[in-house]
C-alpha cells in the first residue's frame, strides 16, 4: 500500500497513525538516495517537451523555464541549473504569469492545468522511467507487503485542481499503481527521446541512467526520547540506521 502524507507533519504523529509503515521522504530535503525522486534533483539530459535539441537538468527547471510572465518570456538558462536552488520564478519579480509556452520556440501558451498535463506530468514520467527505474522497482516490490508513506510538502493528487500545487509524490504513487494520470492507456506519453546534450555536454541519445542504491527506513518503535527514532531494517538490501530529528 502507498499513502501520501505531508512532510510537515511530526514524525511522531505519522508513526502513531502508521506504526508499521516505511516513512519515505521524496523531497529535495531527503537525506538518502530517495532525493533523486525530487523534481529539483539534477539528473541531466531530460528532454524539454516540444523543444527538439533542448534538455534540462531537472523537472523543475523545465517547469519554471517554460513559464511566461507579463515581464518575462521563457528562461532557458534554468535548464542548466544543477544546484537545486534558485529555480523558482516569482510573480513579485516577473509580474503575473500568462501561462507556459508549448516549447521553447512555440507560439502557443498553455493554461496552468493543461501545462501540467502536457509538460510537467510527461517530464516527470520520463525521469521515473529513465533515471530512477531501479528505485521505483524497489518501492513497488516493497509496497506489496508493506505500507509505504511518501512524504511530500504538497499532497494534492488532483491533476485538475489548480488551487494547489500538484504533489509529485502522488505521481510516484500513480505511476507505481498504474492509475491516472499514468494508467496503462496513457503509458508511453512523454517517452519520446531525441539526441540531446547530457551531463558531459556532448551530443548523444538520451537513455536510462543507472542510479546508486538507496536506503529506506521502517519505524520499529518510537523511542521515549522524542528527538530520536529507531529505524529497523526491512530487508538486507535496505540496511539499518538510527536518525535524529
Amino acid at each position: 500500500m502507498i499513502i501520501i502524507e505531508s512532510k510537515r507533519k511530526k514524525t511522531e504523529t505519522l508513526l502513531k497513525k502508521y506504526p508499521d509503515a516505511i516513512l519515505t521522504d521524496v523531497t529535495s530535503k531527503a537525506k538518502d538516495g530517495l532525493v533523486k525522486l525530487s523534481p529539483f534533483y539534477p539528473h541531466y539530459g531530460i528532454p524539454v517537451p516540444f523543444s527538439p535539441g533542448y534538455t534540462a537538468t531537472c523537472v523543475e527547471a523545465v517547469w519554471q523555464g517554460l513559464k511566461v510572465f507579463e515581464g518575462s518570456d521563457v528562461d532557458t538558462s534554468l535548464f542548466t541549473n544543477d544546484t537545486m536552488r534558485g529555480l523558482k520564478r516569482t510573480v513579485r519579480k516577473y509580474g503575473e504569469p500568462l501561462g507556459h509556452r508549448k516549447g521553447v520556440n512555440g507560439t502557443e501558451l498553455l493554461g496552468y492545468i493543461e501545462a501540467r498535463k502536457q509538460i510537467y506530468i510527461p517530464t516527470y514520467q520520463w525521469v521515473l522511467e529513465n533515471k530512477v527505474k531501479d528505485i521505483i522497482d524497489r518501492l513497488r516490490e516493497v509496497s506489496k507487503t508493506k505500507t509505504i508513506v511518501l512524504l511530500d510538502y504538497d499532497t494534492n493528487a488532483d491533476v485538475d485542481n489548480g488551487r494547489k500545487p500538484l504533489s509529485h509524490a502522488s505521481l510516484i504513487k500513480a505511476y507505481m499503481e498504474g492509475t491516472y494520470p499514468y494508467d496503462p492507456r496513457q503509458k508511453g506519453s512523454g517517452n519520446a527521446t531525441h539526441s540531446a546534450h547530457g551531463q558531459s555536454g556532448r551530443v548523444g541519445a538520451v537513455g536510462p541512467m543507472t542510479t546508486t542504491p538507496w536506503q529506506c527506513w521502517t519505524a520499529d518503535k518510537l523511542k521515549r526520547e522524542k528527538r530520536l527514532i529507531a529505524m529497523s531494517s526491512i530487508t538486507p538490501w535496505f540496511g539499518e540506521r538510527s536518525i535524529s530529528r
